[in-house]
């Protein structure tokens, strides 16, 4: 396990952090659960059928004794599940409705988080990243003052650590979009023991270019300096210039951020996704992600490609999220 992961862990050990993990059949699921459940770090609950998920653990040898296990067929909370559901959805959806919808692993899932039945989830391993994340924008919903989830990346090199974003979610953020996503990335940087420093990224650099993309930046500069007056930010700022302490010193001297900066602010999606893959492929940098932001409780996503190793990675940093 890297020195990033030994933080998280530590963080989250002994705070009795429940998370819950929707496809209780999946063998790498099953697997980190296991390992999760063992060594007492936090508590998983596996969502399915308890028979069907045993029998699964027993073909792959892998200890469940103790683990939770809730199915939405025979859950004892069901009917007050779905009352809470048909008021959290304000007549988008009926009682029959819900009790439909609720069978469904993901929902059902995401409505023990608002629950408090559960800190957090993790879910993806088999399902879409619209299958994960849906629910929690229905449900949990994001915290006061922020419009939009997102998603960074911490990457992370030998001692190396730093956040991209956003690199998952937002295809075209607008300037409260980009400020909203500056300040909640600071605050998932610390998560990782990262003392932000914000660089808003651009083609250009302290005005060394105009156009509406780099008037985007600023202005989202601006918004975000108002939404958190603390935050170590400015921008907006051509890479280099963000990371290069001799190329701050020529390109803006008078920059806060002086090639110093550790979280990267990214004006779209493609820059954000491309430039993060580059790192991660040239670079030799270990990308950790997609961790969603900005949610009123932690949820998160796998990719369908992870492993046992990456889904009980994941439930530690959810778990963390958590905690703070």
């Amino acid at each position: 396990m890297s020195n990033l992961f030994e933080e998280v862990k530590a963080q989250v050990n002994g705070k009795d952090k429940s998370i819950v993990f929707p496809e209780g059949l999946d063998e790498r699921i099953l697997t980190a659960a296991s390992r999760l459940d063992t060594e007492g770090v936090l508590r998983p609950i596996l969502v399915g059928n308890k028979e069907a998920i045993q029998q699964k653990a027993t073909e792959l040898n892998v200890d469940i004794h103790t683990t939770t296990v809730l199915d939405p067929q025979s859950y004892e909370k069901f009917d007050e599940m779905v009352q809470k559901f048909v008021e959290r959805r304000k007549g988008k959806a009926s009682e029959e409705d819900a009790r439909k919808i609720l069978l469904d692993e993901n929902y059902f899932g995401t409505m023990l988080v608002y629950m408090n039945e559960a800190d957090g989830l993790v879910s993806g391993a088999a399902h879409s990243t619209a299958d994960t994340v849906r629910p929690a924008l229905q449900i949990i919903k994001t915290k006061e003052g922020v419009k939009k989830t997102s998603g960074v990346f911490i990457m992370v090199r030998d001692d190396e650590k730093y956040v991209f974003a956003d690199c998952a979610i937002n295809i075209s953020p607008d300037s409260n979009d980009l400020a909203e996503i500056a300040v909640e990335s600071a605050e998932t940087a610390k998560l990782f023991g990262v003392d932000p420093r914000v660089a808003m990224l651009s083609f250009s650099t302290k005005g060394s270019a105009k156009s509406e993309e780099t008037e985007k930046v600023v202005e989202a500069l601006k918004l975000a300096k108002e939404k958190n007056t603390s935050l170590v930010i400015d921008g907006e700022f051509q890479f280099d210039a963000a990371f290069v302490p001799s190329v701050a010193a020529k390109k803006a001297p008078d920059a806060l951020i002086q090639g110093d900066a550790n979280v990267f602010v990214f004006p779209s999606l493609e820059a954000g996704n491309i430039g993060y893959k580059i790192a991660q492929r040239l670079g030799g940098f270990e990308a950790v992600g997609p961790i969603l932001q900005g949610l009123n409780m932690p949820v998160n996503d796998l990719s369908r490609g992870c492993s046992a190793e990456d889904v009980y990675n994941l439930a530690l940093i959810t778990a963390a999220q958590a905690v703070q």
